[in-house]
């Protein structure tokens, strides 16, 4: 027999595909199923509504918080992760889950009601933030305009 049809039979690869096969299967369908999700993570973010720039201070203040240093590895893998055409907070929750342990779904949970509220508001910034900025900049000005004791 020639050898170009060794391990084939009538044309075809014996055996099984990897797909399958059970040693090889998808280990993130297996977590999908295993997680309870937030009703939030059903509703879909369109990326393109949100200015992704101004949630980015956002995400980096609260992987500093969590962490209690800044990861800029972390922070760019998020920052990635809302770069993808199909932002999915599921697939995000699994991903970061090996660096952000049982912090993971509050972190995931926040960071997607944030894109939710970014898509429905104007320039697509989320309200919450503006309000902090707002309350952050009249903070600085009553901290100029009042008197330095001493």
């Amino acid at each position: 027999w020639p050898s170009s049809t060794m391990g084939e039979a009538g044309g075809y690869f014996r055996g099984t595909s990897m797909e399958q096969d059970g040693r090889f299967s998808n280990k993130d369908k297996k977590l999908l199923k295993s997680y309870k999700f937030p009703q939030s993570f059903n509703q879909k973010v369109d990326i393109k509504k949100v200015n992704v720039d101004a949630v980015k201070p956002w995400i980096t203040q609260q992987v500093m918080t969590l962490l209690g240093f800044e990861d800029d590895v972390l922070i760019n893998y998020v920052f990635g992760q809302l770069e993808e055409q199909e932002v999915d907070p599921k697939r995000m929750l699994i991903n970061l889950t090996g660096f952000l342990e049982a912090d993971a779904m509050k972190f995931v949970t926040e960071l997607w009601e944030l894109l939710l509220s970014a898509q429905d508001s104007i320039g697509g910034i989320p309200p919450s933030i503006i309000e902090a900025k707002k309350k952050e900049l009249l903070e600085q000005k009553s901290a100029r305009l009042s008197p330095n004791p001493g």
